[in-house]
């Protein structure tokens, strides 16, 4: 199996170290547009060879595209036209904005729509990790859409990393994406603004962090190359889970000044429920 990945940063270098230990790709083509990426993912031997993006798609089995969102649905259809059967896939956090740039397709059937939910808050081909995947969930989307040999291999490859596969329309997967993985995002960046706003005035407030803090605020350590065209592609969706994320800060702003903690307590004590599904 040659399997030929387009974007060799976090998510591409770690799908290629996965693939390869595992034994279901022979040969990793990578394809990058920065130079250093593709040096770095050589030194590290994530990759086997590199390629134009013409040649690799050409070459390949199984063409997966990791690159931002933004790019990835202005790259996308050029990489359809070049498909004879080749099965493509992407591994985007957004979902809508990618199938619709493809629906009427004539090769549409060689596409999965596919998102692996996991990652790092690092970036680039020195962040690729093995078993960043392992055991992980997967969406697949409008799978009904895609050849049967086509979801079948993409299947099977989502299947040596153990990873729990969903199917998922993409209105839905957008939405549910918004409340599990991009509001935090959002949060852990405001929420560093926010120290780093009042750490201006009080320099030793980092000497007081600890592990509590560097976890609540490590996603805010992630890229904007990445995250910027996610919250672009996801706006009315994450606008709504904002919304309702403030009017929750509101209610423990407005317990504080009341000075109602018996409150403040229900409020922990129902927040506490998510450990039923966090397990």
């Amino acid at each position: 199996m040659i399997v030929t990945i387009i974007g060799l940063g976090l998510i591409g270098g770690s799908l290629a170290i996965s693939l390869k230990e595992n034994g279901f790709a022979e040969t990793i083509i990578g394809v990058d547009q920065e130079p250093e990426n593709v040096n770095k993912a050589f030194r590290r031997r994530l990759i086997d060879e590199e390629a134009t993006l013409e040649e690799g798609i050409e070459r390949a089995d199984l063409v997966i595209i990791a690159i931002p969102v933004d790019s990835l649905v202005k790259l996308l259809p050029n990489i359809m036209d070049q498909v004879i059967d080749q099965v493509i896939i992407d591994v985007g956090s957004t979902k809508t904005q990618i199938m619709e740039s493809i629906a009427t397709h004539p090769r549409r059937g060689r596409f999965v729509g596919t998102h692996p939910m996991a990652g790092t808050e690092h970036a680039g081909p020195e962040a690729a990790i093995p078993n960043l995947f392992d055991r992980k969930a997967c969406v697949l989307c409008e799978t009904e859409k895609s050849d049967p040999d086509a979801l079948a291999l993409v299947e099977k490859m989502y299947e040596t990393m153990e990873m729990k596969l969903v199917k998922m329309e993409p209105l839905a997967h957008d939405v549910h994406t918004a409340y599990v993985s991009h509001i935090s995002h959002l949060s852990a960046f405001a929420l560093a603004l926010t120290v780093l706003e009042k750490e201006k005035n009080e320099a030793r407030i980092f000497d007081l962090a600890s592990g509590g803090f560097s976890s609540t605020v490590r996603l805010a350590k992630s890229t904007p190359d990445m995250w910027v065209p996610i919250f672009a592609q996801n706006k009315d969706n994450l606008l709504d889970v904002l919304d309702e994320h403030i009017n929750t800060l509101a209610k423990f702003r407005t317990c504080l000044i009341k000075k109602d903690f018996t409150q403040i307590y229900q409020l922990i004590q129902k927040a506490n429920s998510i450990k039923k599904i966090l397990q």
